[in-house]
């Protein structure tokens, strides 16, 4: 599934979230995400679809996400996404995404309406526990889309990895470590996120550390370009580096 390319001593470099499709602000189409890619030395990167998609129109988001995933030669891969409100046709659906090639769940309670906390998303963590995927959980939008309640929900289901997407940015950075102390399990997104304070702040925990860090781009809400560079400019060492570039999200993928 992960593929180093370019042989050994090539730095790994992985992009834990992206979105493609349409969206209200934003388009990305897969052919343009790879070029970017090209251009960053970027060797895969996780794709979900658009917000139509994730809130309502899950099997076309699927769809979208798995073929682009099949059409990549493998720099791309797939996010499934299923609204938890549909019950047991969302189910039904991961279980399709599953067959078509996705490898992690992507969550947005935001644009699928629900609280963090009150149990209709159980049924898809125990989908994706079973499945061996990780969980991607968008935060920063109050108020069902916060670090400390996604940190109680990763605490309750310590066998699943949880991706705390965007780590609250930008209002609630300063829930960020707090929740990451509250749940081992759970993993910090350094999209937006300045080296000289959030992410410097992460460090400085021993609980949290490079280990528990992981490079996003959060594209196309965000500029590539700019989010590679921190990560690449950050002054730290060349293994917590290489942990954040992908080491760490290679090894959630290779469970």
């Amino acid at each position: 599934m992960i593929d180093r390319g370019g042989g050994a001593g090539k730095e790994l470099r992985l992009d834990a979230h992206c979105r493609i499709g349409d969206s209200r602000e934003a388009e990305l189409k897969p052919i343009d995400l790879i070029a970017t890619m090209d251009a960053l030395g970027i060797d895969q990167a996780l794709v979900a679809p658009g917000e139509r998609c994730i809130a309502y129109d899950n099997r076309e988001g699927n769809e979208t996400t798995t073929t682009a995933a099949a059409e990549s030669n493998g720099r791309l891969l797939a996010y499934a996404v299923a609204n938890p409100w549909r019950g047991r046709a969302a189910l039904d659906e991961l279980d399709r995404a599953r067959d078509a090639g996705a490898v992690a769940l992507a969550v947005d309670s935001i644009l699928q309406g629900f609280d963090l906390l009150d149990g209709l998303l159980d049924p898809l963590l125990d989908f994706a526990a079973t499945a061996g995927w990780f969980v991607y959980v968008r935060t920063g939008t109050p108020a069902t889309a916060l670090p400390l309640p996604l940190a109680t929900l990763a605490r309750r289901r310590p066998e699943l990895p949880v991706l705390m997407g965007k780590s609250g940015a930008t209002d609630f950075w300063i829930d960020a470590i707090p929740a990451l102390l509250h749940a081992p399990n759970l993993y910090g997104d350094t999209s937006y996120a300045p080296w000289d304070t959030v992410l410097n702040g992460f460090l400085a925990e021993p609980e949290i550390g490079a280990g528990r860090l992981m490079f996003s781009t959060d594209a196309p809400y965000t500029v590539p370009v700019a989010e590679v560079d921190r990560i690449r400019d950050w002054p730290i060492g060349d293994d917590q580096k290489s942990a954040v570039f992908g080491g760490n999200l290679a090894r959630l993928l290779a469970r």
